[in-house]
């Protein structure tokens, strides 16, 4: 008995340090700028008023959850595709999807970015292209605006939503798949009435993952968005480092994380992710 205690007071000690470094490092700088979101430039609760009532702010948090939105939604239903050909497909298909996945996750966010200005641009590739085939008459403005801001994040984001999604297909019984096929069912109703139900935790979490990312995209939104399309993250920048608002700043980054936080336990609720991991 005396050992069995002496191992797990070893392996308290072990674990101990832990929580401490994970206090420093984040609750720390997290009270620093909680602190300054209600002390600067005077002390209250200023800075959140203006977040809730200065139309410019909510017009651009408005932007920011479309854009999110619509840029998760993308990216989950190509990850969804892929993540499909990954697990079911033949070998062939399976490496030509693996290819996919990694080789953009190996390139740098600023380099994917400028390509994309570079192909979206007038004379890009996608303009060229269309002109040639008789499409379109002329260059049509595709960067500088949201659809180029979203064409980016998507380009980023899917592979973040194909790991959890094919770990979640991974996991399924596939003699379901084929009993619902021996009973009758159609490919398309075996994929919604089958597939989908089984695999909804991992379209869950890959919906988190997503647009938790997106909330966070910065370097993205100002080269293909040219200052037209600011989201959270490059306001915040501007607000602390370009007009040294740092008060504004530090609210508008409390509300984020708050938001995130609100979303990620309502998503790990409806997911049942407790029951998952029993």
């Amino acid at each position: 008995m005396n050992a069995v205690n002496s191992t797990a007071f070893k392996r308290a000690l072990l674990i101990a340090p832990l929580p401490l470094l994970l206090a420093l490092l984040y609750g720390l700088p997290l009270a620093g700028v909680i602190g300054w979101s209600v002390t600067l430039p005077t002390p209250g609760l200023e800075q959140y008023r203006q977040v809730v009532t200065d139309p410019s702010i909510r017009d651009m948090l408005l932007r920011t959850l479309r854009l999110c939105l619509s840029s998760t939604v993308l990216a989950v239903a190509i990850g969804y595709l892929l993540s499909y050909c990954w697990v079911f497909a033949s070998r062939p298909w399976q490496r030509v999807v693996e290819i996919a996945v990694f080789v953009p996750m190996w390139i740098s966010v600023l380099v994917r970015a400028f390509g994309w200005l570079i192909a979206l641009g007038n004379e890009g590739i996608l303009n060229t292209l269309l002109m040639s085939v008789g499409l379109i008459h002329g260059p049509v403005q595709m960067t500088r605006n949201e659809f180029a801001v979203v064409v980016g994040m998507v380009h980023f984001m899917v592979p973040y939503a194909v790991f959890p999604l094919s770990s979640s297909m991974r996991q399924i019984d596939r003699r379901t798949l084929l009993a619902a096929r021996g009973l009758g069912a159609g490919g398309l109703r075996t994929f919604w009435a089958v597939l989908v139900p089984q695999t909804l935790p991992g379209l869950l979490g890959a919906f988190l993952i997503v647009f938790v990312f997106c909330l966070g995209f910065f370097i993205t939104p100002a080269i293909l968005g040219g200052g037209q399309t600011t989201m959270i993250a490059e306001y915040v920048y501007l607000q602390m480092f370009q007009t040294n608002n740092w008060g504004l700043g530090a609210a508008l980054s409390v509300v984020l994380l708050a938001f995130i936080g609100l979303m990620a336990a309502l998503l790990m609720w409806a997911s049942r992710v407790n029951k998952l991991v029993r």
